[in-house]
């Protein structure tokens, strides 16, 4: 092995103020003092642990052993700093603990100390003394570095440490009991006692006792012997056991498991047990149970049985082929059949003819596993009457089991009270008939009288021109008039032929605005709130508008012609439950109107949209506004709303579904000026079924110039056009017809001949009520002679292709 250190100091005078020693005394030290450097590096070399010599005060190495070399590595050292050979030991404190010792003399010992070595990734530990060296003066002169590598030692501690915390917090994690006995025996090799050397607190958990640390013959001196022997048993042969037995000192039952552990010779063992007493409970308890089981279930049997048979319910057990298998007496107590002839025949032969479909529909379910709450079907009674029977079945086992009752009484009760209930419908729909029959005769009276009058008077040849002008006018404006009255009362029972297309509401609010301010009056101040952003609605937009101003009118007319009207627009809004009919979630575009009069009293509200209902005076309306709106509103699929406090005002909420915005593309002709009624000899075949109409309009048509041709109905009027129209420039049919109706007819002239225009005539239809014209021309009645040739001008108008015969 080679040894490292470095040369002895020269023995002449170098110039560095060094004394000059005697050449041949020189030579004698020097050879005694390499042969003492030659001992002390012997045995340094054979130390177990790492030895260095350092020299002055920048520790230069002048010495180091192989067991040195082996933990720093291979590296220059003699003859360097040990700042030089480890740089890597930079702010680990070892620079400064060797300049402190060489500093003060005092030596430095520490264990385990950390040490990170360059070429290494963890720390070592190292056993470590810094022993200064002095001369014969007592100067330090260098320092002895000597320990050992304890890291695997370190390590070893940590990992057993780790190991004993884990296998302690086990210990104390777990449920189950655990304990470490050692065994006291007596010289015949019996065991006499043990003491509880260890024990987890579970242990004081199951057992209700901390005895760790004591003898048994200290807590309990009266235990059982057969604890004593079995434990004894494992700690002699080392055969481990699992028993179950209980503990009189505990008054509880285990469950153990016991093993040797550690040396034989210490006689320790180690159990493992559990706290059972709760199932041993359950077990006797079930034993006691099991032990009287068959005298619970005869009493059981008995007592099921009395029910059976006392039962005014009826219960059954049947099979999936359709037979009863077994039936309480309430059967035949109810239906009047013996218990053998209801078991002797299928099921379905009782049942009422009507009911079979379903009871074989049931029986099926049931046979596919689906239980059958609340089935009801008629069975026959012996005397050939039927009694309601209501069924709860459910399958189990291949078989159907069900509890019946007998409903008859119940669903006569119940057709007694839905009659009871219709009749007071009638009842009330016909006092509703009369509110309504006697509110319009009166209005139409009142009409009838201005026409009667007028025409009287227009008949006598003397009365003056300017007279019979104003008596023609009162005409044609009563019978506007009527036409009005018809069709809010249309409207109110969601009956009048609409005209729905797509616009933007907030769009049509600003334009009917102005109409509400001229309406409304000066004193009167309309606020619009409209959202900047387009909502679409699909409806009759003379009925909007119309709806809108009855609305602003009863809203005048509530604050006196004076206060503030708010118009306000809500898109996307669902609709909530008004007057007990269910909202909706879907969007819809509520237009509100909220006036600042005295608001709308709670027992009223609910009568506000009844046809001819007013609270204003005699002459001020005629009680139709409102009732327009609601019929509007629920023909067009919203609704309309009312909330009102007594003395703030009242708002009026229309609602309207959205619909999807639609491009804007009109038909040409509805641009062009208006045409002239004045025909140029088109032909028209009228479709009229009343003699005295039918009649009228023909002459009407030829006094405007076009050539007429009448059908009293559909199917003549199919006759006439023939396959190719047979000449008919258009045709003018009236909606309502026996047989084929107008809007069948336009229909098929539509599939037939495409070409050929058709208008249609109509004063009410409750076809056009549900839908609309379906692109069809619509003329509502009564139409004036006028009106009816502007609309044949228009479909029939120059520019369109005559037809020829």
């Amino acid at each position: 092995m080679v040894l490292h250190r470095v040369g002895e100091p020269p023995a002449a005078d170098d110039g560095a103020g060094r004394p000059a020693l005697d050449p041949a005394a020189g030579l004698e030290a020097d050879g005694d003092l390499q042969a003492a450097h030659a001992r002390r590096d012997l045995v340094f070399q054979q130390m177990p642990g790492f030895v260095a010599v350092l020299r002055g005060p920048c520790h230069l190495f002048e010495y180091v052993n192989d067991a040195y070399v082996a933990i720093a590595g291979s590296r220059d050292f003699l003859g360097r700093t040990v700042r030089e050979v480890f740089p890597e030991l930079a702010d680990q404190g070892f620079y400064e603990l060797l300049d402190k010792v060489y500093r003060t003399g005092r030596p430095f010992a520490a264990r385990a100390l950390p040490i990170r070595l360059g070429h290494e990734e963890a720390d070592r530990a190292i056993d470590l003394l810094y022993q200064p060296l002095r001369d014969g003066e007592g100067t330090v002169t260098g320092i002895f570095v000597g320990g050992y590598d304890v890291t695997e030692q370190v390590r070893s501690q940590a990992a057993l440490r780790d190991s004993e915390e884990r296998y302690r917090t086990l210990l104390d994690s777990l449920d189950v009991g655990f304990c470490i006995l050692e065994m006291k025996f007596d010289e015949a090799g019996r065991a006499i006692d043990y003491r509880i050397a260890e024990a987890n607190p579970a242990f004081a958990r199951q057992t209700g006792a901390d005895v760790a640390g004591l003898w048994v013959s200290e807590f309990a001196p009266d235990l059982e012997r057969y604890w004593f022997d079995t434990y004894g048993r494992v700690a002699l042969t080392g055969e481990p056991i699992h028993f179950e037995n209980q503990a009189d000192v505990f008054g509880r039952w285990f469950d153990v498991r016991a093993l040797r552990i550690g040396d034989p010779a210490q006689a320790r063992v180690a159990v493992f047990f559990s706290d059972i007493s709760d199932r041993k409970r359950m077990e006797e308890a079930l034993r006691v149970l099991n032990a009287s089981l068959e005298a619970q279930v005869a009493e059981r049997t008995a007592e099921r049985d009395q029910i059976w048979q006392a039962s005014t319910d009826l219960f059954c057990v049947a099979s999936f082929e359709g037979r009863l298998v077994s039936l309480n007496p309430a059967w035949t107590a109810l239906l009047g059949w013996s218990v053998g002839e209801l078991l002797g025949r299928p099921f379905l032969d009782f049942v009422h003819p009507d009911d079979r479909p379903a009871t074989k529909a049931a029986a099926e379910a049931l046979a596919r596993g689906e239980p059958q709450p609340n089935f009801e079907n008629r069975y026959r009674h012996r005397d050939g009457s039927h009694r309601w029977l209501s069924w709860n079945a459910v399958p189990r086992d291949g078989r159907i089991y069900a509890t019946v009752r007998d409903v008859t009484a119940v669903r006569a009760q119940a057709a007694a009270l839905a009659q009871a209930e219709e009749a007071l419908r009638q009842s009330q729909k016909m006092e509703a008939v009369g509110q309504l029959t006697g509110g319009v005769a009166h209005d139409f009276n009142n009409l009838l009288t201005i026409i009667r009058s007028s025409v009287d008077f227009l008949r006598r040849p003397e009365l003056p021109e300017a007279r019979k002008r104003r008596y023609l006018d009162a005409v044609s404006d009563t019978v506007d008039r009527a036409a009005k009255l018809t069709g809010q009362l249309l409207a109110f029972a969601r009956r009048q032929a609409l005209s729905p297309a797509v616009f933007d509401v907030g769009e049509k609010v600003r334009g009917v605005a102005d109409m509400i301010d001229t309406v409304t009056g000066a004193r009167v101040r309309v606020v619009v709130e409209v959202p900047d952003h387009p909502c679409f609605v699909r409806a009759d937009l003379s009925q909007f508008e119309t709806a809108l101003i009855n609305m602003a009118v009863n809203a005048r007319d509530a604050m006196d012609g004076q206060g503030t009207l708010t118009l306000t627009l809500t898109c996307g809004a669902a609709m909530p439950p008004i007057r007990g009919h269910a909202g909706s979630q879907n969007a819809f575009a509520a237009v509100s109107l909220t006036d600042t009069g005295p608001g709308v009293p709670p027992d009223l509200i609910g009568r506000i949209f009844e046809p001819f209902f007013t609270t204003k005076e005699v002459g001020r309306g005629t009680g139709l506004g409102l009732s327009q709106v609601f019929g509007f509103a629920k023909q067009s699929g919203g609704d309309v709303d009312v909330t009102s406090s007594p003395g703030r005002g009242a708002t009026f909420t229309l609602y309207l579904p959205e619909a999807p915005a639609m491009s804007e593309s009109g038909d040409g002709a509805a641009a062009d000026a208006p045409a002239s009624p004045i025909g140029a000899g088109e032909s028209v075949l009228v479709v009229e079924d009343n003699i005295e109409v039918g009649r009228f309009c023909t002459q009407i048509l030829q006094d405007l110039g076009y050539r007429t041709t009448w059908a009293t109905n559909a199917e003549e009027a199919l006759e006439r056009l023939g396959p190719d129209g047979a000449g008919f420039d258009v045709v003018f049919s009236d909606v309502v017809m026996p047989g084929m109706g107008g809007l069948a007819l336009a229909h098929e002239l539509r599939r037939r001949m495409p070409g050929l225009p058709v208008v249609l005539a109509s004063g009410y239809s409750h076809v056009l009520a549900q839908d609309d014209a379906h692109g069809f021309e619509l003329l509502h009645k009564p139409y004036s002679a006028e009106q009816l040739g502007h609309i044949l001008r228009r479909v029939a108008r120059p520019g369109r292709p005559r037809r020829t015969a």
